[in-house]
């Protein structure tokens, strides 16, 4: 009996070996994939957070594949980044013409205006050497007091004459338009939150309080609501637009906790001349608020690969676009997760060869359009016609022959299927010279928000989130255009009030002022 029991318990114990090495496997597996996002997380707080190759150079790798993968050959990457190149020069940078002088003349005393060799030459002036220094003048508050004379006649005792105050941004306040565009660039450009402004102000020998600097900045929000939604209209008007949002915390907003978030939604269009950004917040990162946001929109529509825009680009007439940057950055976050570098001679894994292999063909296509930066958007198109698609078409066998090399779950293979995924929006750049590869522009956009963000850390109520997104659109749009933002909300600020027709309030556009209408004096 012992006998014939000994097959089936050898066989019951190779099924168990077989079961414990799957499991083996799978764990050691999980624990690889767990390691990589381990060394991603460490790379992102502490590590470099440019997403550029070494010396953007992926030819310099030894890997047989890699070099059949890469078209653009080394003289021409040397031409790529050598040319439109400018660097520059060491020394002292100019100051501004524009600004006072002070002049101190630092002479010699009389009795030393003569001769060293005999004392009864005087010294005559030859010439002068002059040597210029930037000195700082602190803020300084001053009041404006406006006067009215009232007249009446002596003999009819009534009809009392008074001359009407000037229209105020806020009326019945002791805000000048100067002090509130103070206020909103130190908040929407620098990035000081009012509490901060407050003790500024303290410290001038004013006390405004930080309650009446944020009522100040709802009521100019409100007031720049016509230009904003002007912007929003032309931005719609023209067929090239890219889409982005971030987070937003609001403390005091209907139905929703202090420490749930918002979102506020960024649009950039424009021709590239004078492009206009709009900036609206919304509860919600629902995909019906680019709905609501592009409704009715013709052209194209680029954005990352949020899931949210999907339904967007099905819409009729609309032209989904991808973004090359966020395709890029999933594979530089797979060679982050590799960790270090081997030792040279060391055989790399496949997932590190593969994410090598993408960032270097991915590189190339930039590397064109760096060449291309100043050409029309005909000539662009056509270049990439000739160009860019051949190594598109490389790309996208590359992807084919290796999205199955590596596990799916791990970081190089959620890229390869991120790519793959985004690659009908992605290869739409083939479609219309005025694209750029990225969203990278709408990102720039959004990014002082975010910037400023860190300081102010949230939005008290939603008419203070309402007044934000409108400033900062209007901000951001003049400073597209080359417009200082102190100048143009001050001189928007002056006249706004008084406006009486819509011809006078588009005037005050920052695409229609110029840069040289509040150039400094």
């Amino acid at each position: 009996m012992a006998r014939t029991d000994i097959p089936s318990s050898v066989e019951a114990l190779q099924q168990l070996v077989v079961s414990q090495q799957a499991t083996i496997d799978e764990q050691h597996q999980r624990i690889s994939l767990l390691e990589e996002w381990k060394r991603l997380a460490q790379s992102q707080r502490f590590g470099s957070r440019s997403e550029r190759m070494e010396g953007e150079q992926g030819h310099l790798f030894n890997e047989a594949e890699l070099e059949a993968s890469t078209e653009a050959p080394c003289d021409d990457a040397e031409e790529a980044d050598v040319r439109g190149h400018k660097r520059r020069k060491g020394g002292r940078r100019p100051l501004p013409d524009f600004l006072p002088v002070e002049e101190r003349l630092h002479d010699l005393s009389e009795e030393e205006k003569v001769c060293t060799r005999d004392a009864s030459h005087a010294l005559v002036e030859i010439g002068r050497e002059t040597s210029d220094q930037l000195n700082f003048i602190p803020a300084r508050a001053a009041i404006v007091r406006h006067i009215r004379p009232k007249y009446a006649c002596p003999h009819c005792k009534e009809g009392v004459k008074i001359a009407p105050m000037p229209k105020l941004p806020v009326p019945k306040s002791i805000a000048t338009p100067s002090l509130l565009a103070q206020i909103a660039t130190s908040k929407y450009v620098d990035g000081l939150p009012l509490y901060r402004q407050e003790k500024i102000f303290r410290r001038l020998g004013v006390d405004i309080s930080r309650a009446t600097l944020a009522s100040w900045m709802v009521k100019m929000g409100d007031l720049v609501e016509p230009l904003v939604e002007r912007i929003r209209a032309e931005v719609r008007a023209y067929d090239v637009v890219q889409c982005d949002e971030t987070p937003f915390q609001v403390l005091k907003e209907p139905g929703k906790r202090a420490q749930s978030l918002s979102y506020l939604w960024a649009l950039r269009g424009g021709p590239a001349e004078h492009p206009l950004i709009y900036y609206e917040y919304d509860p919600s990162r629902s995909a019906e608020v680019p709905k609501r946001l592009l409704r009715n929109y013709q052209g194209f529509l680029q954005t990352d690969g949020y899931e949210g825009y999907t339904a967007l680009g099905h819409e009729p007439g609309i032209s989904h676009v991808g973004c090359w940057a966020h395709a890029r950055r999933k594979f530089d976050e797979a060679l982050r997760g590799q960790g270090k570098a081997k030792k040279k001679g060391t055989k790399r894994t496949a997932k590190e060869s593969r994410a090598r292999q993408a960032l270097s063909q991915i590189q190339a296509l930039y590397r064109i359009e760096r060449e291309l930066r100043d050409a029309t958007a005909e000539e662009r198109l056509a270049a990439r016609q000739e160009r860019t698609k051949p190594l598109l078409d490389k790309l996208r066998l590359w992807l084919d022959d290796s999205i199955d090399s590596v596990p799916p779950q791990s970081l190089t293979g959620r890229a390869m299927h991120y790519l793959a995924k985004q690659w009908p929006k992605l290869v739409r750049i083939l479609d219309d010279g005025r694209l750029p590869l990225d969203t990278n522009l709408v990102e720039n956009a959004i990014r002082p928000f975010v910037v400023g963000r860190k300081n102010w850390l949230f939005a008290d109520t939603v008419a203070g989130a309402h007044a934000s997104a409108n400033l900062y659109g209007l901000i951001e749009t003049a400073k597209a255009n080359g417009i200082e933002p102190y100048g143009y909300l001050s001189h928007l600020f002056e006249l706004l009030p008084a406006l009486t027709s819509p011809e006078q309030l588009d005037a005050l556009l920052p695409q229609n002022l110029g840069s040289e209408a509040l150039s400094p004096t």
